[in-house]
């Protein structure tokens, strides 16, 4: 009797031996901060894929970043420009014009300072030159747009062949072992579902600057277009 008691005894201590510890690391994983808890996730990941995956994301948010600030200081009044045009057209001629694009700046009034630079040749010559100067303008506008692109496909793809690698790691763990219970495995499948997490996370977060870096193109090009024809309007205008 007296040893079954014992018994008793030790294996409830065991048992809420284990509860206690089972607390333990859960505190201990709430106690930790968003960085740390990252920074954990990072590390048990892998450091191949998801170095892969963070040097991605590094260089999609640099080219994202650089094309922002260049297309807000590309963005101009465009109304206010054609109007200084105008008003200078109609005071000082041609010369007061250029001057006028010379002093602004943006995309639009580079163009406006092409298609004034060949007014003498004509409102034909300078509606070409307004076109041309206008296609390269929105290379300009467009420059490393595609590597951003690129970032975007190659993160989740980067991600999925972690999965791939995490998986073959598991079943080489199974097959090693000759057994298939839940710890041979959890660790490649963990592998698995982290490079796919954070491959996704980085392509959603990239997905977000290129709309918006497109949708800023797209409006400024739109504004580049009707400036252009209103500045041959006022060309010919100014020609009559």
């Amino acid at each position: 009797m007296k040893k079954v008691v014992n018994v008793l005894s030790v294996t409830g201590f065991m048992f809420f031996g284990a509860i206690q510890s089972t607390f333990a690391q859960e505190a201990a994983a709430e106690s930790r901060t968003f960085h740390q808890e990252l920074k954990l996730r990072f590390i048990e990941g892998g450091p191949i894929f998801m170095g892969i995956v963070l040097v991605a994301l590094i260089l999609g948010l640099a080219i994202a970043i650089e094309r922002i600030i260049y297309l807000n200081m590309a963005s101009t009044n465009t109304k206010k420009l054609v109007a200084n045009v105008d008003e200078a057209l109609s005071s000082g001629g041609v010369e007061a014009a250029k001057e006028v694009c010379r002093n602004s700046k943006g995309p639009v009034a580079s163009i406006f300072y092409q298609g004034l630079d060949r007014v003498d040749e004509g409102i034909e010559s300078a509606e070409k030159a307004v076109v041309s100067y206008g296609g390269v303008q929105m290379g300009l506008l467009e420059k490393n747009v595609s590597w951003l692109s690129l970032f975007i496909a190659l993160a989740p793809m980067l991600g999925f062949m972690g999965t791939v690698i995490g998986m073959i790691g598991a079943f080489d763990a199974i097959a090693e072992a000759n057994d298939i219970s839940p710890g041979v495995v959890a660790v490649g499948i963990k592998v698995a579902l982290l490079t796919t997490v954070f491959g996704l996370v980085v392509a959603i977060i990239l997905q977000v600057f290129y709309n918006y870096i497109v949708s800023k193109i797209d409006s400024i090009v739109n504004n580049m277009e009707d400036a252009s024809i209103q500045l041959i309007d006022l060309l010919v205008k100014y020609k009559k």
